[in-house]
């Protein structure tokens, strides 16, 4: 109400709550201010302040120091000993004898600027006590921080015993001296927990912490059960991680140790979930500490783990499989309430933090199914990583949009204070490596790894804060790697004075031993006790592995995903993707229909009108009607479709419209939200590729019954993204048994685009092929673009597809289909030539998407009957449909490759290494192709154009 007057404002509505009761209770100056302000006037109030020591009339904290005439030896103190009284009036009455004539509104505003004075120091301890914080186990406590030097404010050490109001101050009686206070603010602020909060943008939340953190000190009281128990988890990550390093001498663990709070933190973190109705926890992390999180959080049994370690059985992995510390599970845990809560670790390569878009996309999925209303994701970190790889930030980039939210995820940042042999200084710019996420304006707790309790404390506040506020948390838990980046490592080598400290020190588990035997919680015997305990469950563990077979492969295909299945692709018969010429015009005049009132572009208007009328009709229609009735079967059969990308509503071309814009209003409209009881999801996506496609891998994932898409704004975009396809997309069935339905559809043609929007690079997906891993489609038609995707969905074979899509065949006279190819139509892997009769060809042309056209048409025009064109339409897997068509044409017929891309790029060489199994040697097999080249294409379209006729020549056999 009167904020004009700052940090006095309170003192001024103190003023106008007593002119509200007694006009005349107040001094004449402040009455006629009442008055005018009460009747709409100004409400201007003049004063005088006395001359201040300061040049510019504040100190150096933006406060307006005491009148001069106030400063006797007494300093501050002798305003802060008001015995009773209210706020600043209180101050004002004690202050009579020393202010002398001074203005009694001035002895108040004085006294209330004091009282700001103070409440500037608590401020300061909230926005800067976490840089004082102990939160370094290897590091020196801080020297007393400068910052917060009482003469900074205006204050003295006299002044410690002087009491003040604690208005705002959570844990704190009314009024409290100015020693309490600062010892309060220490103790929440600059102990073994550093906060970042004042950041965050939305009141009630940064208000919420703040009074969460101020009320309890920053500290949880745990009772001895609780005690009990963070000391039994950290003797089971201890234990783990001594008793594999001296069984299993020399071999890479990545162990935890140093970080074992870890384990502690993440076992209550599971309760406190649960407690706060979270039912399922889906975990990604990088290889450091997985195995301890196996064992003691995953409960995976140990015997499988030490087999993998004694890994005596050569033959089983040929070829496939992974390394133990990439290696995932889930399991449902019982917490100590007795609710239920899923885990499910993601499997992870060795890059890192490639995992965090995928564990977010899981999420999302697993939510939007509904089954389970309550899943929240969980990310590890490593300190290097999180600040050092794009992911990360393309990752937390997403939390916030509508297409993929997933309503906060809990980071935990395991800062070991070291990248492999990296120190902080050469790995980041920044004070601290969560600095990334000062992007989301969320709250970051900073904690010393070797206070437990004080991890426990975050753990607490970061699920509260998810689960009321829905934001994103961050946990930076200070610790340090005992050994080097792995064990058989030599950390000594590069950072001598850190390895003699860490050399130095009691473990995590013994200083917390002393702890709690020094409260009286426990006795030395029995924290030995629960020690000796686990080391006899390890041994008997590791026996019973000696005598029996305890290698297990990955547990899979249960849940949603048992109707499905991988393998080969000789095992899948194909599925009936027609839709009844009926149906497929009903399906096209409801995409034509809009709401009432709604203002569609005229232009894209007439697009989706003539669709509903060639449909109708019969007629030659275009690519993107083929994929809208594609898309509306699906959802009418109860498919849920989710399509993403950088310009997906509209599609990069312009050729899909799967929303409509108001041009009034702005709204959006897709006609797609209203078939059937699927779902279509559409969304246009941030400026990302490596981010969304780890997503939309994610949320296939968990997604098996829908059609997952991943639509690249240029086909050699992907280029962004490769950690995904490499590490996830094309080996997951072989490494970890984990089968995806996601399709990328990548614009792919040479059409004098330049370098970098011609090739989508077909060359690395069919190197990438093998043991029917994947699907790689070059389409030609609306047709096969429409069976290709309902096949898709229908076939409960479940592979990635990747289809390379046209850009200028989406209008090609030639490139359309009609209703009856729908109705009546199936997918062909190979389309044969119909135009050519096989007895008189001589020459028979073999290629794959838009190059297709251009032979075609310059056949057409030469009149060439000797020449046969036969489309290769799925490039992998190869099946015996290729050799059928091709056993029409006469042994000793040439067969030419036809490809746009440099010879060295683009499918040729996998042909030319495969086609022979298929074939047999009797087509004698040839190329033409661009010259190899470093470069995809030329930047000049004019060079391209004649590139192209010489290479259409060259394949017609032309002179």
């Amino acid at each position: 109400m009167f904020d004009e007057f700052g940090i006095n404002a309170g003192f001024v509505e103190d003023l106008h709550a007593r002119y509200q009761q007694s006009p005349q209770s107040v001094d004449e100056k402040w009455r006629r201010f009442f008055e005018s302000r009460e009747g709409g006037g100004s409400g201007k109030l003049e004063l005088s302040y006395p001359p201040s020591p300061s040049s510019n009339g504040v100190n150096g904290n933006g406060v307006y120091p005491a009148p001069a005439v106030a400063r006797n030896g007494n300093g501050a103190a002798a305003y802060a000993q008001a015995p009773h009284g209210n706020g600043a009036a209180a101050y004002a009455q004690l202050a009579e004898p020393l202010l002398g004539g001074v203005a009694r509104d001035e002895r108040l505003l004085a006294a209330a600027a004091l009282q700001g004075r103070v409440y500037q120091l608590v401020n300061a301890y909230r926005v800067r006590g976490h840089l004082f914080a102990k939160i370094d186990p290897l590091g020196t406590p801080p020297d007393a921080a400068p910052e917060l030097d009482l003469a900074n404010f205006g204050l003295t050490e006299a002044d410690y015993d002087a009491t003040f109001p604690t208005v705002g101050v959570a844990g704190l009686p009314e009024r409290a001296t100015l020693r309490q206070i600062i010892a309060h603010l220490s103790e929440t602020y600059c102990s073994s927990i550093g906060v970042e909060f004042t950041h965050i943008e939305e009141p009630d939340a940064r208000e919420w912490l703040q009074n969460a953190m101020e009320s309890t000190r920053n500290r949880i009281a745990l009772d001895r059960n609780e005690s009990i128990r963070v000391l039994t988890r950290l003797t089971d990550a201890e234990i783990f991680e001594q008793f594999v390093h001296k069984n299993f001498v020399g071999a890479k663990r990545f162990s935890a140790e140093g970080a074992e709070s870890m384990i502690a933190m993440l076992d209550l973190l599971v309760d406190y979930a649960a407690g706060h109705g979270i039912e399922e926890m889906v975990i990604g992390m990088a290889h450091r500490g997985r195995l301890n999180v196996l064992a003691n959080i995953m409960d995976k049994n140990v015997r499988e783990i030490f087999a993998a370690f004694r890994d005596n059985n050569p033959e089983r992995n040929l070829g496939r499989g992974d390394v133990k510390y990439h290696l995932g599970a889930s399991t449902d845990r019982v917490t100590s309430t007795g609710r239920k809560i899923h885990l499910s670790l993601a499997f992870n390569p060795s890059h890192l933090e490639f995992v965090n878009p995928v564990v977010e996309g899981r999420v999302r999925a697993k939510q939007e199914r509904g089954k389970r209303q309550g899943v929240i994701p969980l990310l590890i970190h490593g300190d290097a990583a999180f600040m050092g790889q794009g992911v990360v930030p393309e990752t937390l980039n997403m939390a916030g949009l509508e297409g993929y939210s997933t309503g906060g995820t809990i980071h935990l940042v395991v800062n070991n204070q070291i990248g492999f042999t990296t120190v902080p200084s050469d790995s980041r710019s920044t004070r601290y490596c969560t600095d990334i996420t000062r992007m989301l304006k969320v709250p970051v707790f900073h904690v010393n790894g070797e206070d437990p309790e004080a991890v426990i404390q975050v753990t607490r506040l970061a699920i509260e804060f998810r689960q009321r506020f829905h934001k994103d948390v961050v946990i930076d838990m200070l610790c340090y790697r005992k050994y080097g980046h792995n064990e058989g490592d030599e950390p000594r080598f590069t950072q001598p004075t850190m390895y003699q400290l860490i050399d130095r020190k009691p473990t995590v588990r013994e200083v917390y031993v002393n702890q709690l035997v020094g409260s009286g919680q426990t006795t030395q015997a029995q924290a030995d006790q629960i020690k000796a305990d686990r080391q006899a469950a390890l041994a008997l563990a590791l026996e019973e592995t000696k005598q029996g077979d305890w290698l297990r492969a990955p547990s899979a295909m249960e849940g949603v995903w048992t109707p499905y299945y991988g393998g080969p692709d000789a095992r899948v018969e194909e599925a009936d993707t027609s839709v009844p010429r009926e149906k497929l015009i009903e399906l096209a005049t409801r995409l034509s229909e809009l709401p009432h009132g709604f203002n569609a572009n005229p232009k894209v208007k007439a697009i989706i009108d003539q669709r509903r009328e060639k449909v109708a009709a019969n007629q030659p229609f275009d690519w993107g009607t083929g994929e809208a009735l594609a898309f509306a079967s699906l959802v009418s059969e109860n498919t849920r479709i989710r399509i993403t990308g950088q310009d997906a509503r509209r599609g990069t071309f312009s050729h899909r419209h799967a929303t409509l814009f108001d041009n009034k209003t702005g709204a959006r409209y897709t006609a797609l939200d209203n078939f059937g009881t699927g779902k279509f999801d559409v969304y246009d996506s941030p400026l990302s590729e490596q981010g969304v496609l780890g997503f939309e891998y994610g949320y296939s994932l968990d997604t098996p019954d829908g059609l997952v898409i991943w639509e690249a704004q240029f086909g050699d975009f992907l280029n962004g993204a490769q950690v995904i396809v490499d590490q996830f997309i094309v080996s997951a069935e072989d490494k970890w048994l984990r089968l995806s339905g996601l399709t990328l559809l990548l614009p792919h043609g040479y059409e004098g685009g330049g370098p970098e929007h011609s090739s989508a690079r077909i060359e690395r997906f069919l190197q990438l092929s093998a043991s029917d891993n994947i699907q790689v489609c070059n389409l030609t038609t609306p047709a096969q673009l429409f069976h290709a995707l309902r096949r898709q969905v229908l076939r409960p074979w479940r592979k990635p597809l990747v289809i390379f899509t046209p850009k200028s065949l989406l209008r090609h006279k030639e490139a359309v289909s009609t209703t009856d190819d729908l109705a009546n139509g199936s997918f062909q892997r190979v389309i044969a030539d119909k135009d050519t009769n096989p007895a008189d060809v001589k020459r028979v042309l073999l290629c794959t998407g838009k190059v297709y056209y251009d032979l075609y048409d310059a056949r057409k025009k030469l009149g060439r009957k000797d020449v046969a064109i036969v489309r290769l339409e799925q490039l992998y897997p190869i099946n015996e449909e290729l050799a059928k068509t091709l056993a029409v044409y006469a042994d000793g017929t040439k067969l030419v490759w036809v490809q746009e891309e440099p010879k060295n790029m683009g499918p040729w060489y996998f042909m030319h290494s495969n086609l022979q199994n298929y074939i047999g040697d009797r087509l004698p097999l040839s190329v033409v192709a661009r010259p190899a080249a470093a470069s995809p294409a030329t930047g000049s379209h004019s060079s391209h154009e004649f590139e192209q006729h010489r290479l259409v020549d060259e394949a017609l056999g032309k002179d």
